[in-house]
């Protein structure tokens, strides 16, 4: 099945990709150099994260997200590892909480204040230590506050609550090392792809395994993100190197609903989703392009919308969350690119819309930075929706503040 088709009628068709300029970008950073396929970045309305190559332990640098420019090798770094970050995360609830993983074993989870890191810190808010190799995946938990899911070489998956440093659960049930681990909307479930092929799908608060299926037919690297439809979204390689995605049912794991192959290309595709508009951006990583699809319950089900190209190949790649977008100007989606060059490029994907008033029909009400439960709640067997709120004051705060500098 090709990947290249047209679309149907969608209000996203024309959505087009545009790099900001120079100025508004970062550069002269010394991207890490690891061999993990890890996407090297995270990014909030605050804060951009980089992991970094450095010698003498691990680090990353942490930049207000308007504070473009060129970064001064003396600048302030996250140094508390004894050997290289493989991960960063921002919590989805404190976009000053900020938690890495190493190749020393260890998690730290580090506070970071205002306006970034005036000097080098060295001591985390809590460090979290079970694992017995290195740590390699983080993921928080979309609705609780404080849980943070950890996986390493040693196989193991790890539940936390980093306040108190607790651990919570513990899920011994992949033979290799994972690859990628989402929960769904709610947090009630867990999908997990892993160096055995395998996709399986847990239970997070009990660890009970639910399902499991052969996930892409390569052993190399494979992710899966939950829909908020409840769909599970992958991307992987064919016998043959091809890139390959499919969508899957949950019920019925083992028979994708669409099964699409792409390119030959040896860099991991990392999917990057939306939950507002059902849009998927599809980041490879060594590519020059982005490709972004819709999924709708019509079929085809996973439909191509466009393809942004620019010059240098991505190493890394963050998605900002929809908050730290800029409504104004009809931004449907920001990206921060990690190039070879080291450069970090801002992607701006917008619908050319006019922005004479809110677009109410692209920005439905998004995700809060607000826990819906407390991670004893959670643990307990509650569960809560995502605490969700509306963008509109969102484009009459930035229009104000344009209609001010034009005067």
């Amino acid at each position: 099945m090709s990947w290249m088709r047209l679309v149907r009628s969608s209000k996203f068709r024309h959505v087009y990709g545009q790099a900001l300029k120079r100025e508004q970008c970062f550069e002269d950073i010394r991207v890490s150099k690891t061999s993990w396929d890890s996407t090297l970045c995270s990014v909030n309305p605050k804060f951009v994260a980089i992991i970094l190559e450095t010698s003498g332990g691990g680090a990353f640098i942490v930049l207000p997200v308007g504070a473009a420019g060129r970064i001064p090798p003396d600048y302030p770094l996250v140094s508390g590892h004894k050997s290289s970050v493989l991960d960063i995360a921002w919590c989805p609830h404190n976009d000053n909480l900020i938690a890495s993983a190493s190749d020393d074993c260890t998690i730290k989870v580090w506070l970071i204040p205002d306006g970034g890191p005036t000097t080098t810190l060295t001591v985390p808010k809590v460090s979290l230590e079970q694992h017995q190799r290195r740590v390699n995946l983080l993921l928080w938990h979309p609705t609780a506050r404080d849980v943070l899911l950890t996986a390493g070489w040693d196989t193991k998956v790890l539940v936390w609550n980093v306040e108190s440093g607790a651990m919570l659960v513990h899920i011994d049930a992949h033979p290799e090392v994972l690859y990628s681990a989402s929960f769904n909307r709610n947090g009630t479930k867990l999908v997990t792809t892993c160096r055995d092929k395998k996709i399986r799908i847990f239970d997070p608060r009990s660890g009970e395994l639910e399902s499991v299926a052969e996930c892409h037919e390569s052993a190399r690297t494979t992710r899966a993100i939950y829909l908020r439809s409840g769909l599970i979204f992958t991307t992987g390689f064919s016998r043959g190197s091809e890139r390959q995605y499919s969508l899957r049912d949950p019920r019925s794991l083992h028979e994708p609903i669409v099964m699409a192959s792409m390119e030959m290309a040896s860099g991991v595709l990392f999917p990057m989703y939306d939950p507002d508009t059902n849009m998927i951006y599809l980041c490879g990583k060594g590519d020059v392009v982005i490709k972004y699809f819709e999924v709708t319950p019509e079929p085809p089900f996973v439909h191509y919308v466009n393809t942004f190209q620019t010059a240098e190949p991505q190493r890394g790649i963050a998605m900002m969350p929809k908050r730290g977008c800029d409504i104004a100007a009809c931004e449907v989606a920001k990206f921060y690119r990690l190039q070879s060059n080291g450069h970090c490029q801002v992607v701006s994907m917008t619908a050319p819309r006019k922005a004479d008033h809110f677009q109410a029909d692209i920005y439905p009400d998004t995700l809060a930075a607000q826990a819906a439960l407390t991670a004893e709640q959670w643990l307990a067997g509650s569960v809560a929706e995502p605490v969700t709120f509306s963008l509109r004051e969102c484009f009459v705060a930035l229009s104000a503040s344009r209609s001010v500098l034009k005067v």
